[in-house]
């Protein structure tokens, strides 16, 4: 039963997530609410990896690597978007 509580809480967190996503989409424009986006993604990433991935669960080197290809995504990402804001207008 316990078990089934916490999955209909993180179920709950997710959707309430899911509604401010909505509605920083709404309020937030440009800048800022490119940055709300990115920190709710984020934030709901890290509730489905550690709930529904069961990486709570996991040994101390899974996590090291999942983390480590969280970081190598992130970088890659970076330097994607880095290089793409520098480009010149074509």
């Amino acid at each position: 039963m316990r078990q089934y509580l916490r999955i209909s809480l993180v179920w709950l967190l997710l959707a309430a997530l899911l509604g401010l996503t909505v509605l920083s989409s709404y309020v937030l424009t440009g800048p800022p609410g490119v940055l709300a986006g990115i920190v709710i993604a984020t934030m709901k990433a890290v509730l489905v990896l550690w709930f529904f991935m069961n990486m709570r669960e996991e040994t101390p080197m899974v996590r090291l690597f999942s983390t480590a290809a969280l970081f190598w995504l992130a970088a890659l990402l970076l330097l994607t978007f880095s290089d793409y804001v520098t480009r010149g207008a074509v």
